[in-house]
């Protein structure tokens, strides 16, 4: 598990809580070495790691999640991640990993792959978002540091507190690779995380990326007091915006109305822990966007993902993406940009 935020922490839980010894990756050694004494991420007050879960800083060989190949765990000394090296294979007394998940923000996804040691183990990529600059989706970014290399994105409505805790939850593991698919379910999959397979990674990054911006819009909805109507509005809105995204992009329209479109939507748009939707909440009360990320400590990835998710819809009809862009850009202010959205021509649903 490459990531030891609130939520790889918690899918590492959740993979050891599915019988699986995880190593457990954290990029600042004294953060691993905490982690490791500990046995608690701050993220995740009350929840302790299982003994099954390992923490490393050292990056090679790569975290993962099945029989692992041992190395150095930072309970002792953390180590700095020495440069890539590649990994090793079958026949050197050590078993290959049977997954490798990245939890990640978005935009880092690019620095951990270009590290990440070349190996014929599937990727889990658990990042939602599109990478600033050259607009590409998660298992794009995959694509180009590893090509060819089996890779599924993990996506849905959860929250890593939830996830952590045990409570019920359901998610979706979305590739082309249908035999990967089946193994990554079986791997991570308990009674109360149900995980389904799903054909369609392109209709599945681009809802994990989409949700968060109409998040932010429908946080700045209730920030600003215009009331649930108003946000069952937006959400209905922001459900289509991403339905057309999504075929535009090469996905399936069918795709946004399961757990990675429409659940994930929800949950991000109406739930209080989700940061894009607080965010927006902060936004709506009149509060300064270079303010509200200053005081945060974690990462809130439709802020990036807003102009480089219309960057690469470009003449995809995306009212509400494009408003938020606007905002946290400061081509707008949130008066202008509500009152534009209103203004929009009548036309039938």
């Amino acid at each position: 598990m490459i990531g030891a935020g609130a939520w790889g922490t918690a899918l590492a839980i959740q993979a050891a809580r599915a019988g699986n010894s995880v190593t457990l990756w954290a990029r600042d050694p004294a953060r691993a070495a905490a982690l490791a004494e500990t046995r608690e991420n701050p993220r995740l007050p009350g929840v302790t790691l299982p003994d099954a879960i390992e923490v490393t800083s050292n990056l090679t060989p790569s975290p993962l999640v099945g029989e692992g190949w041992g190395g150095r765990s930072s309970h002792g000394q953390a180590e700095a991640a020495p440069p890539p090296r590649p990994s090793p294979t079958k026949g050197e007394g050590t078993r290959l990993p049977d997954a490798t998940l990245l939890a990640v923000p978005m935009q880092h996804l690019r620095g951990v792959l270009a590290r990440l040691p070349q190996s014929p183990t599937p990727l889990v990529v658990c990042a939602k978002g599109v990478e600033t600059g050259t607009y590409r989706l998660p298992l794009e970014l995959v694509a180009e540091f590893h090509p060819g290399f089996p890779a599924v994105v993990l996506t849905g409505p959860n929250f890593a507190h939830e996830i952590a805790a045990g409570r019920p939850a359901a998610s979706v593991v979305a590739g082309t690779d249908a035999p990967l698919r089946a193994k990554i379910v079986e791997l991570l999959a308990t009674p109360a995380f149900r995980l389904y397979g799903n054909d369609d990674p392109i209709g599945a990054q681009v809802g994990g990326a989409a949700k968060n911006v109409i998040a932010i819009a429908a946080g700045a909805v209730i920030g600003a007091g215009l009331g649930e109507n108003a946000r069952a509005a937006l959400i209905t809105r922001g459900l289509a915006e991403l339905s057309r995204l999504a075929v535009a992009l090469g996905g399936g329209a069918e795709t946004v109305s399961g757990l990675s479109g429409l659940g994930d939507l929800l949950l991000t748009c109406t739930g209080p822990s989700s940061r894009n939707y607080s965010l927006g909440m902060a936004l709506g009360r009149g509060e300064v966007l270079a303010d509200i990320l200053a005081a945060r400590d974690t990462v809130t990835e439709g802020v990036a993902t807003a102009p480089a998710l219309l960057a690469r819809a470009a003449g995809v009809e995306l009212p509400i993406c494009a408003a938020v862009a606007a905002l946290v850009q400061g081509r707008t202010t949130l008066r202008a940009a509500i009152d534009a959205l209103l203004a929009r021509p009548r036309r039938d649903e």
